[in-house]
């Protein structure tokens, strides 16, 4: 199944935000309408990969990207989780993306989202896979049901030697990058990652924007988003600690995309 072609748009303004969601591949309508509410946002999302996060061409971002800068004056790609390590490969590979968004974000490729073995990468470009992480196999959950958040952290220790080859090259991101993560991820730890992706960006001479809440989730929950659909992961935070999350996001997410300070309320 390849991705769908037509994407969700709405909005009008000279700022364009391409809207990617996670692992769920579900187009982020709710999200799209709350980012155009702001006003002077056109918001986009598409399902952009097809039955898994796997050896997904980069390229195939080329043609949104380029609809929506063609129709905007800036660009803005805000991406969850899988989603935001696209995001966060974008922003090094366009330097006409303004600004990138990454709520719940990875600081290395990971292995596709398969059961196939041998792993391969999640990603390409020019054909040729990204290098990534594997997922530790031998790896055995001490809860029930089952969080992945340590199950990540053991690939990163088994693997440690392939961890430099597929860390995102954030230090190439010219534009600004902002990024969000809950105390509470249990799906994986996105704090730390958080915290890599600004250690290599100042080293650069690059500043990061990082935004985060003890009690918050992998989820964030933005201001008039509904609460997300019951899901067989587990994600940690609460609804209410989410939403705090997102309250707190929605102060930069208007700086980035150019919009008038809003209202949480």
């Amino acid at each position: 199944m390849s991705p769908a072609a037509e994407p969700y748009v709405v909005g009008d303004g000279p700022t364009g935000v391409l809207v990617l969601s996670g692992s769920s591949g579900r187009v982020e309508t709710d999200r799209c309408d709350v980012l155009a509410g702001l006003g002077g946002v056109v918001a986009s999302s598409y399902r952009w990969f097809g039955d898994a996060v796997d050896l997904v061409p980069l390229e195939s971002f080329d043609e949104p990207l380029a609809s929506l800068h063609g129709r905007c004056e800036r660009l803005v790609v805000l991406g969850t989780s899988r989603g935001a390590e696209a995001a966060l490969l974008l922003g090094a590979l366009h330097p006409e993306i303004d600004a990138v968004v990454g709520i719940s974000p990875s600081d290395v490729v990971w292995a596709a989202l398969s059961t196939d073995r041998p792993q391969r990468s999640s990603w390409t470009r020019g054909g040729e896979p990204l290098p990534f992480v594997p997922y530790d196999d031998d790896w055995v959950s001490t809860t029930d049901p089952v969080e992945h958040h340590d199950h990540y952290l053991s690939a990163l220790a088994r693997f440690a030697d392939r961890v430099p080859a597929a860390r995102l090259p954030v230090e190439r991101i010219a534009g600004e990058v902002v990024l969000t993560a809950g105390g509470d991820d249990r799906l994986w730890p996105s704090i730390h990652f958080c915290d890599e992706i600004a250690l290599r960006r100042e080293a650069a001479g690059l500043t990061t924007t990082v935004i985060t809440h003890p009690a918050a989730g992998h989820r964030v929950l933005l201001p008039g988003e509904s609460p997300p659909t019951t899901s067989h992961l587990v994600h940690g935070g609460s609804d209410a600690a989410d939403a705090e999350l997102g309250v707190l996001l929605w102060m930069h997410l208007a700086r980035v995309l150019g919009a008038d300070p809003p209202s949480p309320g």
